[in-house]
Order: structure tokens, then C-alpha cells, then sequence
């Protein structure tokens, strides 16, 4: 990338100021934010813009899936496979070329857009009165201007809907929410602890499981008061989350956490299904905007589901690999299963936490053992993490370090070709080193949502969630 002393300067103030905008305790108005906000990301996009070097999926699969949608072809089968998403992103990037802005400003111009709403968002998500400061820290933040300015990658388009349906499904009111609000784990505690563990069998088969299950879903299902608004929000937050589904398929990890901020079964039965919704809507919709036949919406979906053994650029794969960009389905499907297994654990572990840290912990969780990663998915967990930080100890050292490694990824290693040859490898390693620090940044100290405890112990003061309303930089540790 040109200019990237430049863009290296803009990106470390960011860092400063977040930083200390935490020390000091700012709590900026939001015109002051999104001007921080538009500032530094309207400068790099100009800059990235206007460089000899642009990134290499952003012209060849991204440009190509656009070009698609103005040749009527389906952007998948039209860019061959560079798109791999649902058409909602080219239509844009269509519309942008055929009112004929250069590619280099209008393809950015969709994710710096996208990124700028979410600055206030992050806000939102965070609450109570440290909102502004979350917001400013976000509007700072060096890994997502890159991504958005730089790179051109879509992820800020998912991230803005998919935060937008956290917000919209938490509604207004205390921003700490209680996870699973009725803990299987704790009911058989107590049984066993009441009658032991052979009573708490007997008692169990003479009850009767299904029969609990049934009882269970019918007390769920029954209307209560405020189910009217309660039902809304969940409506327009699984259309959010759809739309997220849209651009990107990685949002289906935010769906529990999603669903978990919902007061009801109901109301999360009725966002589970509108999530479906504007995905199946672009899809059945495509024969109408593009000349595109039944068959080809079929290769284009298998090309969708069609995920490509990559691996060797981030974690243990790059150790196991040399650091190079390779296919290994061997590598691919061992992580990916690993992926499905330590969901699963994180969502268990997490499964009484406020939902927003339930998703910090599952995304950080998938970094920590994916076998393959672009810089880019990095800004996953960045909003919520940024939102409800965990203690500074671990919260800084995740922030920067991702930032630093996307950031040398992005700005030394794009002056030339031979540079990137010859450092690929021990970049793509060196990120192993981020993982344990991944790792010690996920909520462990807020495994159990503060709204649990005091919805358990009305009476009993309960424990101030770390990061929240203080000033932790000034407390030790």
C-alpha cells in the first residue's frame, strides 16, 4: 500500500486516543465521535483509494461479482466463484458502478458507510454511561479502519445489521440481561442436593421428561403482558439478523446470542423464523432482478455451501504448514470440527452470561481455534469486545495485538511483492502467538450475567460487571 507511514500514524493516534479516552474518563458527544469516526476512515479510504496497490479480492472477486449484477448474471457464476455470498452486496456495488464511480472509491464507499453507522451502534450495545466511550473507542479503532477503508471486506455491512439486531432485540432498559433464564444444570443440582442421586432419577422418571418438556413449552408459549412490543422487536431484529446473513454467512453465530436478549419463547421462535426471511427473499427474488435461471441460482448455492480447505495463514495451521497459503482438507475438516466442539463448550461455559459476552466468548473462542483465518474476521468479536471490555489486562493486549498484526499485514508487507513473499510465512506464524492472549480476553469473570444474580438474590448486592461504568485504567491490575 502507498503512503503507509502515513496511514500507519493515523492508525497509532487512533490507538492513543482510545486509550486515553479510557484513562481520562471522556465521554465525547456523538457529533464529536462521528467526526473522529468519519475523519480517520474518509482519510485512509482516500489514501487506499488513490494507492498503486489494492487488495486482491477486492479487485478480482469483488469488482467481478459487481460487473455480474450489471451483466444480469448471478455475481457467484458471474465472478467465478470469487463471490461466495448471496447477491445482496453485488446489487449495491452494481448500482455504484453503473452510476459510475471508479471502483476504488465506490467499492470502499459500501463498507466505510457501513462502519460509520456502526460507531453509534457499538454505543447502544454498550449502554448506561459509558456508552459515548465505547463508541469514541470503536470510532478509533485502527483494526476497523483497515478493514473497512482499506481492505474493502464486507464485514462491517454484516456487523451493522447483525449489531443493529442486538440492539433492537435488547430494547430499552437495564443494558445487563440475564442469559439462560431457566438453567437446566441448576435444576438438577438442586434435585440432587434435595433427594440425592438416585431420588433425583426416581423422581424424574416418575415425572416424566417429556412431560416436563411439554409443560415447559407450554408456560413459553402462553401470552403474557407486553408480549405485543416484545414480539415486534424480535420481528424486526431477525430481519436485521437476516440481512446480516446476507452479506456474510458467519453471523449465524451471533443468532443465540440474539435470541437470548428476547424476553419470551415466543418472541424468540418468531425472530428465529424472521431471520430466514431476507435471505430466502433474495434468493427467490433473483430470477426477477437478474437473467439468471433456476439451475444457476442452484450451482450458485452449492458454490455458497462449497467451503475451500484453506489453510496456513493464522494459528496452528500456519505452524503445521510453514506459514504458506494451502488447501489441506486434512487441517480443514479437523478445525472445523474443532470449531463445532468448542462452540459448543464456550455456549455451555457462557450459557447464563449476558448474551452480549456469550458472543464475545463463542466469537473469540472460534479465533482462537479456527484453522483459517483473513485478517478481516479478526473485526468479529471487535464490537462486542470493544462494548463490554473485559479486565485491561487482557482487553488492551487483544486489541492491539490483533491490530498490530492486520496492520503489518495491511501497510509493510503490501509495498512490494517480494516483501510479501519473503515475510508471508513468519507473519502468517507469528499469529500463534496471539491466540493465548485471545484466549485470556474472553468474560471468564462474567460467566454469570449480573441480572441472574440479582434476579436470584433480590436482597444481596450484586457484583459490578469489570470494565462497565469505572475508570479501570486508573485501578491496578
Amino acid at each position: 500500500m502507498d503512503n503507509a507511514i502515513l496511514t500507519g500514524i493515523v492508525l497509532v493516534t487512533g490507538v492513543v486516543l482510545a486509550v486515553v479516552a479510557q484513562w481520562r474518563g471522556w465521554r465525547p458527544s456523538l457529533p464529536v465521535v462521528l467526526a473522529v469516526g468519519v475523519g480517520f476512515r474518509l482519510l485512509i479510504m482516500a489514501v487506499a483509494a488513490m494507492s498503486e496497490w489494492q487488495p486482491v479480492d477486492f479487485v478480482n472477486s469483488f469488482k467481478p461479482a459487481g460487473e455480474a449484477v450489471l451483466n444480469g448474471q448471478d455475481p457467484v457464476l458471474g465472478s467465478k466463484g470469487g463471490w461466495h455470498f448471496l447477491p445482496t452486496i453485488p446489487y449495491v456495488y452494481g448500482l455504484l458502478l453503473w452510476l459510475g464511480i471508479p471502483w476504488e472509491w465506490g467499492g470502499r464507499l459500501v463498507t466505510v458507510v457501513a462502519d460509520i453507522i456502526l460507531i453509534p451502534l457499538v454505543g447502544r450495545l454498550a449502554g448506561g454511561s459509558v456508552a459515548s466511550l465505547r463508541a469514541f473507542q470503536y470510532a478509533c479503532n485502527p483494526l476497523a479502519i483497515l478493514v473497512a477503508s482499506v481492505h474493502g471486506q464486507v464485514e462491517p455491512v454484516a456487523l451493522v445489521f447483525g449489531v443493529a439486531a442486538f440492539v433492537v432485540a435488547r430494547g430499552p432498559g437495564d443494558p445487563d440481561r440475564p442469559g439462560l433464564r431457566h438453567d437446566p444444570v441448576t435444576y438438577v443440582r438442586q434435585a440432587v442436593a434435595a433427594h440425592g442421586f438416585g431420588g433425583a432419577v426416581r423422581r424424574a422418571r416418575e415425572y416424566g421428561i417429556g412431560r416436563a418438556l411439554r409443560q415447559g413449552t407450554a408456560r413459553g408459549l402462553t401470552p403474557r403482558e407486553g408480549d405485543r412490543a416484545a414480539l415486534r422487536r424480535a420481528l424486526f431484529a431477525g430481519l436485521l439478523m437476516g440481512l446480516a446473513l446476507c452479506a456474510k454467512s458467519w453471523p449465524i453465530w451471533l443468532i443465540p446470542g440474539m435470541l437470548l436478549l428476547l424476553p419470551t419463547v415466543r418472541a424468540r421462535a418468531v425472530a428465529f423464523v424472521a431471520t430466514g426471511i431476507m435471505p430466502v427473499l433474495f434468493i427467490v427474488t433473483e430470477p426477477l432482478l437478474l437473467n439468471a435461471s433456476l439451475d444457476e441460482i442452484v450451482q450458485a448455492l452449492r458454490t455458497i455451501g462449497d467451503i475451500r480447505p484453506i489453510v496456513g495463514e493464522w494459528g496452528y495451521s500456519a505452524i503445521l504448514v510453514g506459514g504458506d497459503w494451502t488447501l489441506d482438507s486434512g487441517i480443514a475438516t479437523f478445525g472445523t470440527r474443532l470449531i463445532y466442539v468448542t462452540v459448543l463448550v464456550t455456549a455451555f461455559l457462557w450459557r447464563r452470561a449476558d448474551p452480549v459476552d456469550l458472543t464475545t466468548a463463542v466469537l473469540l473462542a472460534f479465533m482462537v481455534v479456527t484453522p483459517r483465518l483473513g485478517a478481516q474476521y479478526l473485526l468479529w468479536f471487535m464490537p462486542f469486545l470493544v462494548a463490554r471490555p473485559t479486565p485491561n489486562r487482557f482487553y488492551w493486549p487483544a486489541v492491539i495485538g490483533v491490530c498490530l498484526w492486520a496492520g503489518y499485514g495491511y501497510l509493510p508487507m503490501t509495498q512490494s511483492w517480494e516483501i510479501w513473499s519473503t515475510q508471508h510465512a513468519a507473519w502468517a506464524q507469528a499469529s500463534v502467538a496471539l491466540l493465548p492472549i485471545l484466549a485470556y480476553a474472553m468474560p471468564w469473570d462474567r460467566r454469570v450475567s449480573v441480572a441472574c444474580v440479582q434476579g436470584e438474590a433480590p436482597g444481596r448486592p450484586a457484583p459490578q460487571p469489570s470494565d462497565r461504568t469505572e475508570n479501570p485504567v486508573r485501578t491496578p491490575g
